[in-house]
């Protein structure tokens, strides 16, 4: 078999596959991020979040809702040189973010089921 007929052929099952995987993949929510700030703040969004009095307080004096903390999850970095994730209970994790304008930083504390935003720090 000459080379022009294998890579043909190559090509042609190469392109089938690829059709055949973004019909089975594309209509589902597939991600394929796995660097660290990708998983801790998928990790974060998945469970329930709490907030502290100041979170609270702070969020209300900003005037910031629970819609731009899910943005801030989802588009946000993890600090982690001022995090706490040596502990084995529940990890503390700085997340940074920017929303309207403002930088916003959350000290979140990530447990097994819940995570509690423990304090909120915007910087105009």
């Amino acid at each position: 078999m000459k080379f022009a007929q294998r890579l043909f052929y190559y090509l042609g099952g190469f392109a089938i596959g690829l059709i055949l995987l973004f019909f089975f993949l594309g209509g589902k929510k597939t991600s394929c991020n796995y660097s660290p700030t990708a998983r801790v703040l998928k990790n974060v969004r998945i469970k329930e979040r709490i907030f502290s009095e100041k979170a609270l307080i702070a969020m209300k004096n900003h005037q910031l809702d629970t819609a731009d903390i899910s943005t801030l999850l989802t588009k946000g970095n993890v600090d982690f040189s001022k995090s706490n994730t040596e502990l084995d209970s529940c990890k503390v994790y700085l997340i940074e973010g920017d929303i309207d304008e403002k930088t916003i930083n959350l000290l979140v504390e990530n447990c097994d089921s819940i995570a509690t935003v423990k304090t909120m720090k915007i910087i105009h």
